[in-house]
């Protein structure tokens, strides 16, 4: 009997494969016109959207894993002190505005007694393509002077003690425990609230209505990695205005009537 030729498979069940063949193609979906998305998107926005099913979540992060096995943060970072101070720098900014202003300010001060010393008004001339940044180069130093007067000169790895300091609040207490300490937490943004809501997979009129939501449908075996492969998929494919449904690996299992299975 003839050998058959081995194939190397995305995943071990076709619908894996067959998702990600027709999201790279662009044939995964098509948007509806306008005014049938904004209505969609409208009654999204206020968390009134079809849940998705536990099974249908599951699927969405094992495509989401075999398309990315090992998603991480788009912020640049060396420690968990920069990663600490990037994500206080990316508040109402992007990641890549962020990375344009931070290797000057890293180089100079990469530990809290480095930019303790730095001072305020270094940082905030370091930081100033920065959006907000009079108020982050203050919170930076702030924080500084206290992970070395309070914590040792050592990024706290609680949620309590890293809400405490200046400038950061849940989100970024979660990103940094998520990213840095392996914790399986979800910080929702606007990316994570528009996905969780416009896919059905964890409808909520607030943040911490996703955030709870989120945690209590996501398979545990995805928890550490589900931060980043969400919100990835909001920054680049389930965007705000017009999301690119044709290119999308979960079209099919996302509850949102603004578009078409193709």
């Amino acid at each position: 009997m003839a050998k058959k030729s081995a194939r190397k498979k995305v995943s071990g069940k076709p619908s894996v494969r067959a998702a990600l063949t027709k999201a790279k193609k662009g044939s995964a979906a098509k948007v509806k016109p306008a005014p049938k998305r904004q209505k969609a998107d409208l009654k999204a926005a206020h968390g009134a959207s079809k849940p998705m099913t536990a099974a249908q979540i599951k699927e969405a992060f094992r495509r989401w894993e075999a398309a990315s096995p090992e998603p991480t943060t788009e912020l640049h970072y060396s420690n968990v002190f920069t990663l600490l101070v990037a994500v206080v720098l990316s508040a109402q900014a992007t990641d890549a505005g962020v990375n344009k202003a931070t290797p000057a300010l890293f180089a100079l001060a990469d530990t809290p007694a480095k930019m303790a010393a730095l001072g305020e008004d270094r940082i905030r001339e370091l930081i100033k393509t920065i959006g907000l940044f009079r108020t982050k180069a203050k919170n930076v130093a702030m924080l500084a002077h206290i992970l070395v007067s309070e914590h040792g000169g050592e990024v706290p790895r609680t949620r309590e003690a890293l809400e405490a300091l200046p400038g950061v609040g849940r989100k970024t207490a979660n990103v940094v425990l998520n990213t840095a300490f392996g914790e399986h937490t979800i910080a929702v943004d606007t990316h994570i609230f528009r996905v969780g809501n416009r896919t059905g997979m964890a409808p909520g009129k607030t943040v911490n209505d996703v955030e709870m939501k989120l945690e209590e449908v996501i398979p545990p075996e995805y928890k550490r990695h589900a931060h980043h492969w969400l919100i990835l998929h909001g920054r680049y494919t389930c965007i705000a205005r017009k999301p690119l449904c044709e290119r999308c690996v979960i079209a099919d299992l996302c509850q949102w009537p603004g578009k078409t299975i193709l």
